[in-house]
């Protein structure tokens, strides 16, 4: 049996090599006879043949090679059988293998990209960079070249983790920086410019995301059919990041691609190609979940390869699509607010504009949804069973999960990428308000209750997984109670009074990473005061609300901070913007500070009222626990001693 399986692998990792190459290949020709139509139609240098070339295959190299590696992560952490250590079991073992592998891979392409993009950007041969204050001065001009360079250090993160550890939970950790190497290119590119480029920038996080988990997952089955019932789990992951890469890449489209260039330009053409094979991808994977025939599509070694080629080629015509300016930004006449924006907004803010001014989060915002959907199926999928479940916490999340999507999608984002007044809003939502509610919804004793367990023989299941992470080392030690105070007050300092503020206010994905962080570190920092899930470890409840008040000298602090200072946070780019009714960004900065300090109050009164009630719950419980006891003559040590020695001498006579 180990023996058939290794020359299945070998098998599959050659069909792997030869269908790499064969693509590679096209993508190489595509290259040559395209010759500087890109380059023309943008009116930059051709930085020549060599550069051209080898920014297309090398560009596809690092993609596919990215895809692989976040692809397999998810097949590992799906899939894999771990023992009571957490050490994965044979068959994971090899997936684990081909992931380190492959993440070399993709930090030496990705290395190899940083001076290809940035010569090619520039409009010069890749040699002429040979001098580093050449390079330095490349790099600067070319934001996909600094974009390779957080390929590189997330994907050398990824490989060296792979080299140390075999353990499951690991494997979801460095799921995290797999995901940061996949999109840091992406939305650094065509996706990251121009009209309506927050919208493109957001779809194009998951689509890149899904487009990769689809190809990794793929070829993991070519090279290693799933058996038994993994074969199913397997089919509907695929299903699922098929739908979720089409869906979103039509959102792309729409966005970069005007109707009439789908035929008429290399754009158009390869995004058909694409848009075909990945929906043929799909069609056929739904035919197999429909017609029971999951076994035969991942066991049939040239179904399995057809599928997985297609999906690399689907990989192969993004990427040269990337290589080049969207025909929507070559078509279009740039503004200030395009290039820093993506839209206008010609009035100044009010309470109805920030209610009714809307532009969807295609991500955060359909996470949100997504959450709730999942949330209220746990509920009713309890009260099926005949279980009840606290009307109170579902009131919670769904407050939250609303409350994110209001946040992330309606003008207080809009007008807050804009003002660092209206920015204060959203973030004190994201960190303070949003995670409050999220934390009594209490979603991880929800998911322990409503997922059912693995039976035997059965590979461990979403239950499964949710109680490994729940007691994993890792949780341990975020959701301990420093680690999450440091994090809740930290970043605070270290976004806002560093540079990196003046980076991250300057693009889409940057407010898209901060209000995940400020999202994820509000969650973990209130778990631990008021949370209900198992998991972190509890202070008593004088020491929660202790820790609760020390948080709040550092918030009044930080907006004291902002009110006084006569330099402004990320000044640069506000006065880019220019908004033509903003009369002065400092006073703005200080409306900022003062929302920063005042706004705290209410959701601090929210957690405060949670926790005295969840005191006095656990009093009243201890008291019935006590009138228990005394009512059965145990109501102290004595009398339980006393008792004990009673017995001891009628049981001697």
């Amino acid at each position: 049996m180990g023996s058939s399986r290794a020359a299945s692998r070998r098998t599959g990792g050659f069909v792997l090599l030869a269908g790499y190459l064969a693509v590679a290949g096209a993508t190489a020709g595509y290259a040559v006879a395209s010759g500087g139509r890109r380059f023309v139609a943008t009116g930059d240098s051709f930085p020549g043949w060599l550069t051209a070339l080898a920014e297309t295959v090398g560009y596809f190299t690092a993609t596919l090679a990215g895809a692989l590696v976040i692809g397999t992560l998810v097949y590992v952490v799906t899939t894999a059988h771990p023992d009571d250590r957490g050490v994965l079991d044979a068959d994971s073992f090899g997936r684990h293998r081909f992931a380190e592998r492959v993440s070399l891979v993709w930090l030496a392409s990705a290395a190899a990209m940083i001076p290809i993009q940035a010569a090619d950007d520039s409009g010069i041969a890749v040699s002429r960079l040979a001098d580093p204050e050449a390079l330095r001065v490349a790099l600067g001009a070319s934001e996909m070249a600094r974009g390779w360079i957080a390929v590189a250090v997330f994907s050398g993160v990824t490989a060296l983790a792979l080299r140390l550890t075999v353990r499951w939970v690991w494997h979801v950790v460095l799921l995290i920086p797999s995901l940061i190497g996949v999109i840091a290119v992406p939305v650094s590119g065509n996706a990251g410019q121009g009209p309506n480029h927050d919208y493109a920038t957001s779809s194009v996080i998951v689509f890149a995301v899904a487009l990769g988990v689809l190809t990794g997952v793929k070829v993991c089955a070519m090279l290693a059919p799933p058996s038994g019932p993994l074969q199913r789990r397997v089919l509907l992951l695929e299903l699922t990041s098929g739908a979720v890469a089409l869906l979103y890449g039509a959102l792309l489209l729409r966005v970069m691609l005007p109707p009439t260039s789908l035929t008429g330009s290399d754009y158009g053409r390869l995004a058909m190609l694409g848009a075909v094979a990945l929906a043929l991808v799909w069609l056929g994977d739904l035919a197999a979940l429909i017609g029971g025939r999951a076994g035969r599509l991942h066991s049939g070694r040239g179904t399995a390869a057809a599928s997985a080629l297609a999906t690399i080629t689907a990989v192969a015509a993004m990427s040269a699509m990337a290589v080049q300016t969207a025909p929507g930004l070559l078509a279009h006449k740039f503004t200030v607010w395009d290039v820093f924006l993506g839209y206008e907004l010609p009035r100044p803010p009010s309470a109805l504009r920030l209610v009714t001014f809307w532009r969807f989060d295609t991500f955060l915002g359909t996470a949100a949804l997504v959450l709730a959907v999942l949330y209220v199926a746990g509920v009713v999928r309890l009260r099926r069973r005949g279980d009840t479940w606290p009307p109170g916490r579902t009131v919670a999340w769904l407050i939250g999960c609303l409350a994110l999507v209001f946040v992330t999608g309606s003008g207080v984002r809009a007008y807050g990428s804009a003002m660092f007044s209206v920015h204060m809003v959203e973030h004190m939502a994201d960190n303070m308000f949003v995670p409050v509610f999220l934390v009594l919804g209490a979603p991880v004793t929800l998911a322990l209750r409503a997922l059912p367990a693995a039976g035997g023989g059965h590979p461990p299941g979403p239950r499964e997984w949710l109680v490994w992470l729940v007691h994993s080392p890792v949780t341990r030690f975020i959701s301990h109670p420093v680690t999450a105070f440091v994090l809740f007050v930290g970043s605070l300092y270290v976004v806002y009074f560093t540079p990196m503020f003046d980076t991250l206010v300057r693009y889409h994905w940057g407010h898209e990473f901060m209000s995940a962080h400020f999202l994820i570190t509000g969650y973990l920092f209130f778990w631990g005061i008021i949370g209900v899930d198992p998991g972190p470890r509890r202070l008593p409840f004088i020491g929660r609300l202790g820790v609760l008040f020390a948080v709040m000298p550092f918030h009044a602090f930080f907006g004291i901070a902002l009110m006084t200072m006569t330099s402004t946070v990320g000044g640069r780019f506000y006065s880019y913007v220019d908004l033509p009714w903003l009369s002065s960004v400092v006073a703005d900065q200080h409306m900022g500070g003062a929302i920063a300090w005042g706004s705290s109050e209410l959701p601090i009164l929210v957690v405060i009222i949670a926790l005295v009630t969840q005191w006095a719950q656990q009093d009243r419980r201890a008291a019935s626990r006590a009138d228990r006891h005394a009512e059965a003559s145990y109501d102290d040590d004595l009398d339980a001693y006393n008792a004990m020695l009673k017995e001891l001498s009628r049981s001697r006579r």
